[in-house]
């Protein structure tokens, strides 16, 4: 799929395909204005593609990242319109979320701190109980500590109700053993489609003298050279190699600032 930017004549998002299987948790990373926020918007049906299509099994409820809510409406009133506005709603699993996080239901929303609003939204989009969920930058306004309780809760979702999430940031570290696929967009480019696990298994970095060609055969993710020393990132697969050459995996950071440096 391919989408222009309102008003200006620039591509968001260009040349996009990808699948995902039921019951994953995708992480959508790139660097500020690489396109996620407008791939998530086609996927949930407010923008349409000039070029191809998105198609979704299921219902979808998705949290854009400004996370839009009547900031007059009491907590337990945000809870009385999802009941209202959705032909199905879960209102135990929506208060559940409230009460795991102490949310205080007679508070209005805007006298919430930003914390306590994800946690209204992310109530809100599961009380739908939606077969997708798709959330843009969720942890934005956490602390690290309930970073990891949230994701933790989110995947307990996923595994109790076979949910299927997509959600996108710009920190490497918050994916690492959370998704178990990963979609790496550059200027509104997908660069890397794939099983992280598999993905983290097929690079690899060879370190030796310097030399002007792989040491190995396949793809060369990036190359780095000093006067004395050679760095090979190699989508190789793990190509045993011999001295006075190294080789070893690479962390999913490492991997993904790689992908962006070649885009660049």
């Amino acid at each position: 799929m391919s989408v222009v930017a309102a008003e200006v004549s620039k591509w968001a998002v260009r040349d996009v395909s990808f699948e995902l299987p039921p019951g994953s948790v995708t992480a959508l990373v790139g660097a500020n204005g690489s396109g996620k926020s407008t791939l998530l918007n086609v996927l949930a049906g407010h923008l349409p593609p000039e070029n191809g299509h998105a198609s979704i099994a299921g219902r979808v409820a998705y949290v854009p990242q400004h996370k839009p809510m009547y900031k007059n409406f009491k907590v337990a009133d945000v809870l009385q319109f999802g009941r209202r506005m959705n032909d199905v709603w879960d209102n135990e699993r929506a208060d559940g979320w409230l009460t795991r996080f102490k949310v205080p239901r007679r508070l209005q929303i805007g006298d919430l701190s930003g914390g306590q609003r994800t946690h209204v939204t992310l109530a809100l989009a599961l009380g739908s109980k939606p077969d997708v969920l798709m959330l843009d930058e969720p942890l934005s306004e956490l602390d690290p500590l309930a970073r990891r309780k949230v994701m933790r809760e989110l995947l307990t979702e996923v595994t109790d109700n076979g949910m299927t999430l997509i959600f996108s940031t710009h920190v490497v570290a918050e994916i690492g053993g959370v998704a178990d696929r990963l979609l790496l967009l550059g200027d509104g480019r997908l660069l890397v489609d794939g099983d992280t696990d598999q993905l983290l298994e097929q690079h690899v970095l060879y370190t030796g003298p310097r030399e002007e060609t792989s040491p190995v055969e396949g793809p060369v993710v990036l190359a780095k050279h000093s006067k004395s020393q050679s760095q090979y990132l190699v989508r190789s697969g793990g190509t045993q190699i011999d001295e006075p050459w190294t080789a070893r995996y690479v962390t999913l950071e490492e991997l993904v600032v790689a992908h962006l440096e070649r885009a660049a």
